[in-house]
């Protein structure tokens, strides 16, 4: 090699320089570079991939879900969604084979409600049972059932769909005891009238047990009931001629008021709520 070549060449990049010249010129249009613009651009904090909210539902895997989705057992809002990659908030109805689903973590909160508080999760009701359970989880919780405002003792919450379809089905829900005390004595013949179901308006009306409360008088007495409202305690003793001055629910299922002050809530055991599923 000549001098003259070897000092045109000197200070010169070899081989491989010119080479990574381009190399560097072509990174600014690869596609790394695009796809973090991208997902910069379409990142939405109150969004979720459908797969994941169902996969953090428990239904299962994310592949699973993609699986489930592709074949149309996914619905959103209505819709059937088979689209990958499909994004949906965490306000969204969303249901896996027709069944509503949550991605939050399964919660269960009984409540042991005081007078004055209305059962209902909407707002301008004045004071409401969501007001005593405010400070038990930042899940999307709801009262299972109904006791009337003035109406004392247990009341379930959970944002656990099975859950709550287990107390929606009166012929096979989950019985709920009250003692109810009226306004005087309860006559023999209307406590076996209760007790064998009595028609209004033509339909029948029915309890599951009725019984006197032992050591009380006879204006008290527990009556065991599947529907999910209080409503149907009223009806009866409106029929026959009672007026109720109280009602209390004592229990829920194999759930008492044990431990669980007026107006306090606790959360479910495991073990108590593995009895509840076995209901």
């Amino acid at each position: 090699m000549s001098k003259h070549q070897s000092g045109k060449d000197k200070g010169k990049p070899k081989g491989r320089g010119n080479d990574n010249n381009k190399a560097k010129s072509f990174a600014k249009e690869n596609a790394p570079f695009k796809k973090k613009s991208q997902s910069a651009r379409s990142s939405n904090p109150d969004e979720i991939r459908l797969n994941k909210y169902i996969s953090n539902s428990g239904m299962c895997s994310r592949r699973e879900a993609d699986e489930n989705i592709a074949i149309g057992l996914v619905s959103v809002n209505g819709t059937i969604v088979t689209e990958m990659g499909y994004k949906v908030k965490r306000t969204d109805d969303v249901r896996f084979d027709g069944r509503r689903i949550t991605p939050e973590a399964k919660v269960y909160v009984l409540l042991n409600k005081p007078k004055g508080f209305a059962t209902t999760n909407s707002e301008g009701k004045g004071r409401t049972v969501m007001d005593l359970v405010s400070n038990a989880t930042n899940a999307n919780i709801k009262p299972i059932g109904r006791l009337g405002r003035n109406s004392l003792g247990l009341l379930l919450f959970t944002n656990d769909e099975v859950i709550a379809q287990k107390f929606t089905h009166s012929k096979n829900g989950v019985g709920r005891l009250f003692q109810v005390e009226l306004d005087k004595n309860l006559k023999f013949e209307d406590f076996k009238k209760i007790q064998e179901g009595f028609k209004v308006e033509g339909k029948l009306v029915a309890v599951e047990e009725i019984s006197y409360i032992q050591g009380e008088s006879k204006n008290q007495v527990g009556i065991k009931i599947k529907n999910t409202g209080n409503t149907i305690l009223r009806t009866i003793f409106d029929n026959l001629n009672y007026d109720i001055v109280k009602i209390d629910c004592v229990s829920i299922g194999h759930l008492t008021k044990k431990d669980i002050p007026r107006g306090s809530w606790k959360h479910l055991t495991e073990q108590e709520l593995n009895t509840l599923k076995m209901i």
